[in-house]
């Protein structure tokens, strides 16, 4: 399906560190980068107003100062203007590594919208089409390494300007180079850079020793070999025939304890004096989970299991001390599973809510436990529709992002049309609440709201 957002590219250019700031330099990857081989690249976009904004002023006033301050920003964070180094397979003495040298840099592009009507659509949380979306983000180039191999960038960042109304920030993210709480630091690294006109934040240090993260277990070979597999056979196809509807839900603190004495006051005839993990990610989940599984008649067998996968922040479950200025993956993941019977059922957020607070509790206890089964897991969620992930985190400050023309209005991840992920921020609008962005073909679409919307006045009065 063709866009209805009509763009032009008006301008593209190279940004990278500082000359001879940053050392030619190669990092390997370490068992907690290795898992996002298996992922596309995660693609976060930012629309901001500014009803003044043409695209002359843009590029005559603004942009100058955008370039210069990302540039000061890959000082800290010089893999992002890298590429992913990958030999050819089979099993090549030369792992995965990434690699920065002096001729490396990031691509901004700065491209124009025909439409500025489109801003405040595509701004909102209506449905909307998913086609929409993708001329907003940038692609990542790849190419052959010497003729062996293949290098692909790491990071690529597309501005587009909406004459009247606004701008985007696009951005894509080979996420093997960082996790969402790495990318949120350079982000308002640089965002605060721009705000304040260039001021250097010489103070700031990165670290990029792999070595803080310890692999006792040799899990990094034990994923490579499976990834390897993976790679020379793969079959999955994240290729959509049909039309993909975005849309994005929010949950607050008052629906979020609606549901939760709702469940309370069943818990105990289920699960007897079990104390729940009820915080509010594992509501939310529980309950976009419920909606979800709803909405996918996949099959009639009450036996089938659905897996519900997520990722879970290691800086505080590994059992040594990780630097928070640590540039790279410091993510475990989990996945919960329950029945098509229990999560259709009555009690069926019950039976979600408990599937996952209990797997987060084992990740609190031991976050490697099992982490040899990461990838096969993994490329089960991935392979059916069966199963959902969840991508972002409601944590991470998102909307505090000011370059100097104030916060976002919108914040979208679009990389989930192909994914069939669902994303989760915080709210912008709501103190304390969660925005969860979904897409699905219409008539799924239509079931999710429909499931989403009933289920919220369910809880609501039902207890």
């Amino acid at each position: 399906m063709v866009s209805s957002v009509k763009i032009t590219v008006v301008e593209t250019c190279t940004v990278a560190p500082p000359p001879q700031s940053v050392p030619p330099t190669s990092l390997p990857l370490t068992f907690l980068d290795i898992p996002w081989l298996l992922f596309s690249p995660t693609q976060p976009l930012f629309f901001y107003e500014f009803p003044t904004i043409t695209t002359a002023h843009f590029i005559q006033n603004i942009l100058p100062n955008l370039t210069k301050t990302l540039s000061l920003t890959l000082q800290h964070f010089f893999p992002f203007a890298g590429n992913l180094v990958t030999p050819p397979p089979p099993h090549s003495a030369a792992p995965p590594h990434l690699e920065y040298t002096e001729y490396d840099s990031i691509l901004l592009t700065v491209a124009e919208s025909a439409s500025a009507a489109q801003f405040k659509n595509l701004a909102a949380n209506h449905q909307k089409t998913a086609r929409d979306f993708r001329d907003l983000v940038p692609a990542l180039l790849s190419g052959n390494s010497g003729g062996e191999g293949s290098r692909q960038q790491l990071l690529a960042i597309q501005i587009t300007v909406f004459p009247q109304a606004g701008i985007s920030m696009g951005f894509t993210l080979c996420h093997v180079a960082a996790d969402w709480r790495t990318f949120n630091n350079f982000l308002k690294g640089w965002s605060s850079l721009c705000k304040s006109g260039g001021e250097s934040s010489s103070e700031y240090t990165s670290l990029h020793d792999r070595s803080v993260i310890r692999d006792p277990f040799g899990l990094g070979s034990t994923f490579l070999n499976e990834w390897w597999a993976m790679k020379i056979d793969r079959s999955i196809s994240t290729c959509h025939k049909t039309i993909i509807i975005r849309s994005t839900f929010v949950l607050g603190p008052i629906e979020m304890e609606s549901i939760k004495k709702w469940i309370l006051t069943r818990s105990e005839a289920l699960f007897g004096s079990t104390q729940l993990l009820l915080s509010p990610y594992v509501l939310v989940c529980a309950f976009l989970w419920v909606c979800w599984v709803k909405a996918h008649w996949l099959t009639s067998e009450e036996d089938c299991v659905h897996y519900f996968g997520f990722v879970a922040g290691g800086m505080t479950r590994l059992r040594y001390t990780v630097p928070d200025n640590y540039v790279g993956n410091c993510v475990g993941f989990g996945r919960s599973s329950a029945t098509r019977y229990e999560l259709l059922g009555e009690n069926g957020i019950l039976f979600a809510a408990k599937a996952i607070g209990d797997t987060i509790k084992k990740l609190n206890v031991d976050m490697l436990g099992g982490a040899e089964n990461w990838m096969s897991d993994w490329k089960v969620l991935r392979e059916s529709e069966l199963h959902i992930m969840v991508t972002g985190s409601p944590k991470v400050d998102l909307y505090g992002l000011d370059f100097g023309w104030g916060r976002p209005v919108k914040m979208d991840d679009v990389s989930i049309d192909g994914t069939s992920a669902v994303s989760l921020c915080e709210s912008r609008e709501v103190v304390g609440g969660v925005e969860i962005g979904v897409a699905l073909p219409k008539f799924k679409m239509d079931d999710f709201t429909i499931f989403f919307n009933k289920g919220l006045n369910h809880y609501s009065t039902g207890y």
